[in-house]
């Protein structure tokens, strides 16, 4: 390895706003007021709250500062699997700021707001065309909210047909999320195991299946990084007994213009907006979990459901099965505006790309670093793969001990101790918008690592040293969290 990412450069120390703040000091310049003063009912009055004074150099500095702490997908490769964490094209946040959206407001109406409601159906169409499913909801905040969508919809239809049911079947490879959206409509969740490939055997869902069973709920590509190849077999055990099947496509980075769920035999699928269609994930949203349905499970869409008749568009509530409203207005607009803009700028054959260059570059590590890492299921991945700490265990060092050495090395820790069914889980999920140049780099970064903790193990366990936190005292940053504010 010639040349690390991470250096240690000039760092600023930083204190709370509230340490800066001195009487009287302010950053702006309020307009000269051009009404009368006129005192408020008391009653409608408070307290002053204690904000920080501060100058406007003060406040510049401080963010400014802040930022250098930071480390970002702008600023280098963060391979944090099941997350994708991947660069988003600036041209679609430019359109997202574009006035005539960024100004629109929510209660203008359909007559005045036939750009936003094209936007929205012809996002719905697409999404429809990538999944392969007859209709879709945009409303859905995020992708909990997006599962527990789906999971309202597959209890409303169990509902219609006379017949509640009690359990609903989650893998041990599904995302974390799913056992609290099954729980919050009223199901037990029943865990499944999955076979020694890392995948679902058919056999296994056959066994569990039963008529008080609502569904099962699929996270594909699981969260080993693996394809369920059963899938098709699977639904139809699931069909066979009345159940449904929910696709949890938080991972549709990974088959997005290969596979069409909807076509697959699964019944309702949420996406993730924020993370597979062009905007940042984390960083405190919004986010956007839309929701996909085959044909039986339309009626039970969430109102409002944006409707074309002619060439106008229109907002349509008179939906007797809906599950109802499930957000303010119509979600997050802002969010549907940049995926649009990726979907036009990608186009089929540019999103296919994206799915085939995420799977190749997670194959690569794959392939780079199973004789370095232990490699729990040593087959072909699709966008991430899962090592362990296994080969390092002899020398006494964990996979908390290479994530934390990794930020010397100029580089994010990739996720870590998850999914939970491989013990000391470090998973790595590139990107389709990394270079070989930097992959090959994060490459040469855990080699380098995995060597150290044969030679001198010292530098994993003090890890890091570079940065301007060092390792922290996670037992007592849980017990006794300091927020100030």
């Amino acid at each position: 390895m010639t040349q690390r990412p991470g250096t240690k450069g000039l760092i600023f120390n930083e204190p709370n706003v509230w340490d800066k703040s001195r009487e009287g000091r302010c950053a702006i310049s309020l307009p000269k007021a051009d009404v009368e003063r006129s005192p408020l009912d008391p009653a409608l009055t408070g307290d002053t709250p204690n904000l920080p004074q501060l100058s406007e150099l003060d406040v510049v500095r401080h963010y400014t500062r802040l930022s250098q702490w930071n480390f970002g997908v702008d600023s280098g490769m963060y391979p944090l699997g099941s997350c994708t964490m991947k660069y988003n094209p600036k041209t679609n946040e430019v359109q997202a700021a574009r006035q005539g959206f960024a100004g629109a407001h929510p209660l203008a109406g359909d007559e005045c707001s036939q750009g936003a409601l094209r936007l929205m159906y012809d996002l719905e169409r697409s999404l429809a065309e990538i999944t392969g499913f007859d209709a879709v909801t945009l409303q859905p905040a995020a992708g909990a909210h997006g599962e527990l969508t789906g999971m309202l919809i597959i209890h409303a239809y169990h509902a219609k047909q006379g017949r509640q049911r009690s359990k609903i079947i989650i893998p041990d490879t599904a995302h974390g999320t799913n056992p609290a959206s099954a729980t919050l409509c009223g199901y037990k969740s029943v865990n499944l195991k999955s076979g020694p490939k890392g995948i679902l055997e058919p056999e296994a869902v056959a066994e569990i299946m039963d008529e008080e069973t609502a569904g099962i709920m699929i996270t594909n590509p699981n969260t080993l990084g693996l394809f369920e190849e059963n899938i098709k077999e699977i639904c139809e055990i699931v069909h066979a007994k009345g159940g449904l099947v929910y696709g949890d496509g938080a991972n549709m980075n990974a088959i997005m213009g290969v596979v069409q769920p909807g076509k697959l035999g699964i019944d309702v699928l949420h996406l993730n907006l924020h993370k597979t269609f062009s905007t940042p994930h984390g960083g405190g949203g919004p986010g956007s979990g839309p929701v996909a349905v085959n044909e039986k499970l339309t009626p039970f869409l969430p109102v409002p459901r944006v409707e074309k008749e002619l060439d106008t568009f229109k907002f349509v509530t008179d939906c007797p099965d809906s599950i109802g409203r499930l957000h303010t207005f119509y979600g997050h607009f802002g969010v549907m505006i940049k995926a649009y803009a990726y979907i036009l700028t990608m186009g089929a054959q540019g999103l296919l790309d994206t799915s085939r260059l995420a799977v190749l570059n997670a194959n690569y590590i794959k392939e780079s670093l199973k004789g370095t890492l232990n490699l729990p299921y040593d087959r072909p991945c699709m966008h991430e793969c899962v090592f362990n700490d296994a080969k390092q265990q002899e020398y006494h060092i964990s996979t908390m001990d290479m994530a934390k050495r990794l930020l010397d090395y100029g580089f994010h820790p990739p996720t870590v101790y998850f999914p939970l069914v491989v013990d000391g889980a470090f998973m790595v999920e590139p990107t389709e918008t990394e270079s070989k140049e930097d992959i090959d780099q994060f490459i040469d970064a855990v080699k380098a690592i995995a060597k150290e903790a044969q030679t001198d193990p010292e530098k994993l366990t003090s890890a890091p040293v570079l940065p301007k936190v060092t390792r922290l005292d996670e037992v007592a940053a849980a017990r006794k969290p300091c927020l100030r504010g």
